[in-house]
């Protein structure tokens, strides 16, 4: 009699194993001089603070202060529309690898920056929460070649994201 209610613990054990969330990783480091500049958005999962956004960018500059200037821009409802700029810091969280920061436009409130995906060149990134409710698709140049974003999707997708809400971001050519 003892044997079933065993058998049956264990396989709810492991239902319960499996239906935990996979942790968020990074990438193992990020130099951070290399990481600084200016990256245009490609697509992100839609938040009420970037909604209507388009044309969105995101300038990091090294301080020799212990954290990043960030200064993010778009352009309102259209790629003409009004520019809207907001001006953070982003403080390294983890210094073993500079991948986990802390973004804060507004004192004393401060979310998590991990970044998850890097080209070996610094030509994009893609950032995370890991919550997985925010993700952003950077790049160095406007756009992005199709089969590169597609991998980069397929690569989130394991990682635990719903792609299906990820929606691109209007840039200039």
């Amino acid at each position: 009699m003892k044997i079933p209610y065993l058998l049956l613990s264990i396989l709810f054990s492991m239902q319960i194993a499996i239906a935990q969330p996979q942790p968020l990783q990074t990438v193992p480091y990020v130099d951070l001089k290399q990481y600084a500049g200016k990256w245009y958005e490609i697509a992100s999962l839609p938040q009420r603070f970037q909604k209507g956004c388009n044309g969105t960018t995101a300038e990091y500059t090294t301080t020799d202060k212990g954290y990043m200037i960030v200064e993010n821009r778009c352009n309102k409802d259209s790629l003409n529309g009004k520019q809207s700029y907001i001006k953070g810091k982003a403080f390294v969280e983890d210094r073993s690898s500079n991948a986990k920061l802390k973004v804060q436009f507004f004192w004393p409130f401060r979310g998590k920056y991990w970044i998850i995906d890097l080209a070996e060149d610094y030509s994009y990134a893609v950032v995370g929460h890991p919550n997985k409710k925010y993700l952003w698709i950077l790049c160095r140049t406007a756009t992005m070649k199709e089969n590169l974003y597609q991998e980069i999707l397929a690569r989130i997708k394991n990682k635990g994201f719903d792609i299906s809400s990820i929606q691109r971001t209007y840039q200039l050519p």
